[in-house]
């Protein structure tokens, strides 16, 4: 797998793909991530953190991760390059509101 890889959004988009990718299920990619950000809303509000508890379950930590790991999915199902997505968006950004 990528395990000694530098950990990058295009790394894990590919990681991603290759253990979840179904691409006739966007529908159902795109409720999941809306589902996720409900529950790290639900974290967010308790206050839910990782050092507190011990362990992931159920914190901020978790879900912070359920919605990338789902937005990345939704990207890979459209055929979409994240990474590539946030240079650009990046020097968009440069010329709007400056370094």
């Amino acid at each position: 797998m990528f395990m000694h890889e530098q950990l990058t959004i295009k790394t894990l988009q590919a990681i991603i793909k290759e253990n979840d990718c179904h691409p006739d299920n966007k529908h159902g990619y795109f409720l999941k991530l809306i589902e996720e950000i409900g529950e790290l809303s639900e974290a967010i509000r308790k206050n839910g953190r990782m050092h507190e508890s011990g362990g992931i379950k159920g914190t901020m930590e978790e879900e912070l991760y359920d919605v990338l790991d789902y937005t990345l999915a939704l990207a890979n199902v459209y055929g979409i390059d994240l990474e590539q997505c946030h240079y650009l968006k990046d020097e968009i950004n440069r010329k709007k509101y400056g370094a």
